[in-house]
């Protein structure tokens, strides 16, 4: 399966964006998916899971803010991010764990 992530940029402090991670050669409705983030310097973690189920899990510091959701008919999962912070600057990555797939990964900045 090939993962296409999508939508990063720049966006200022409080600001809101959306990524999508777009599945192919593979159906996403029977896969859990998570999206990740690595900063410089930092480990990559987990920011928002959803399960084939549709339950949620997410990172703390995002909780509230980020809103992880699937589409089965377009095979994507969307992270929605509202008031983006300058510590969410990291890049994106979405990730399958039934094809152990990581997507390319998509840069977003936060800043003034």
């Amino acid at each position: 399966v090939q993962l296409q992530a999508s939508g990063g940029g720049l966006v200022q402090p409080g600001g809101s964006l959306r990524l999508s991670c777009a599945a192919s050669g593979a159906i996403f409705s029977i896969n859990g998916v998570g999206w990740y983030r690595q900063a410089p310097g930092n480990k990559r973690e987990l920011v928002a899971a959803i399960t084939s189920g549709g339950n949620t899990n997410y990172l703390d510091s995002v909780k509230g803010r980020f809103t992880i959701s699937r589409d089965n008919a377009k095979n994507t999962v969307t992270l929605q991010m509202n008031s983006l912070k300058p510590e969410d600057t990291a890049v994106y990555y979405c990730y399958s764990y039934s094809y152990n797939s990581w997507g390319q990964g998509t840069q977003l900045t936060v800043s003034s």
